[in-house]
């Protein structure tokens, strides 16, 4: 699982058929250390990154678990299904011990590698790698800003609008309004705030465009292509935007009553994407 750099060795026969080194006159040294002491070359080479960090090592259970699934564990990392952990046990009772697998796993979550798989907006997959079920909102959230903190703390420039980008794309696949959306993540720094009202902005003012032409285009009683024809629009983006607006509003309600018949207390936290699984649940 891990590689390790290696470095070709000299050998006895490269430096016998080396040439002799010429003499050089003392003046013409001592002029090539000078300058080479004030353009910089006179200090010693630093090590590239390979050299100065030894390569990590790969916990054993995530080495099992790669060679058993290496859909799941392998090159590409895919977001896993909720309960993966309870499968992990019950599939290799024998193999794994639940000590080990919890930490295994938490690891795995934890990586970067895994948290932008679930930012990009992938669906859970089981061990099989068969997509089951969307990723929750909080969780595509929360990985979203830990990817951004994580890059931006290495980086020299302004990652936000990327975050924000992604934020865009998440926050319309959630079919969540501001409030609902800002309930289901509950915390918030002040980074997300800022980011999370700049996207909120862009997508009312999106949203309203989207709504009023629904609003003339129920109105006129004319078809796409009459409707288009009378406003100079282009069909195609006439009926885009009509079927984008009321699956928008179909996935809105569904939404909405899912989590009006979810019981919420006030002590209820959303666990994060990265949490350890437990026996019971995992948010894998």
């Amino acid at each position: 699982m891990t590689d390790t750099p290696t470095t070709p060795a000299e050998t006895d026969a490269s430096l016998a058929s080396a040439p002799a080194p010429v003499p050089v006159p003392a003046e013409a040294t001592t002029a090539t250390a000078r300058r080479a002491q004030q353009d910089g070359r006179g200090r010693a080479p630093e090590k590239s990154p390979q050299q100065a960090r030894p390569p990590r090592e790969v916990h054993p259970v995530l080495q099992h678990l790669f060679a058993l699934y290496p859909k799941m564990f392998g090159v590409q990392f895919l977001p896993l299904k909720l309960g993966v952990f309870q499968d992990l046990l019950a599939l290799h009772p024998e193999v794994f011990k639940k000590a080990d697998l919890k930490i295994a796993l938490g690891l795995h979550a934890r990586s970067t590698r895994y948290l932008e798989s679930v930012a990009s907006g992938l669906q859970r997959h089981d061990l099989n790698g068969e997509a089951v079920e969307p990723v929750a909102p909080e969780h595509v959230h929360h990985a979203i800003m830990e990817v951004f903190r994580r890059r931006q703390a290495r980086s020299n420039q302004d990652l936000r609008p990327f975050a924000r980008a992604q934020l865009f794309g998440a926050i319309e696949a959630s079919g969540l309004s501001r409030e609902d959306y800002l309930l289901c993540i509950r915390q918030q720094d002040e980074i997300s705030t800022t980011l999370l009202d700049d996207v909120f902005a862009e997508l009312a003012e999106q949203a309203a465009k989207r709504d009023a032409l629904l609003k003339m285009f129920e109105a006129s009683g004319k078809s796409v292509l009459e409707f288009a024809d009378m406003y100079g629009m282009n069909p195609d983006e006439v009926a885009w935007t009509v079927e984008r607006v009321r699956t928008a509003q179909a996935l809105s309600l569904k939404v909405q009553q899912r989590i009006a018949e979810t019981p919420k207390t006030p002590e209820q936290v959303v666990p994060p994407v990265e949490a350890v699984p437990g026996e019971a649940s995992t948010s894998l």
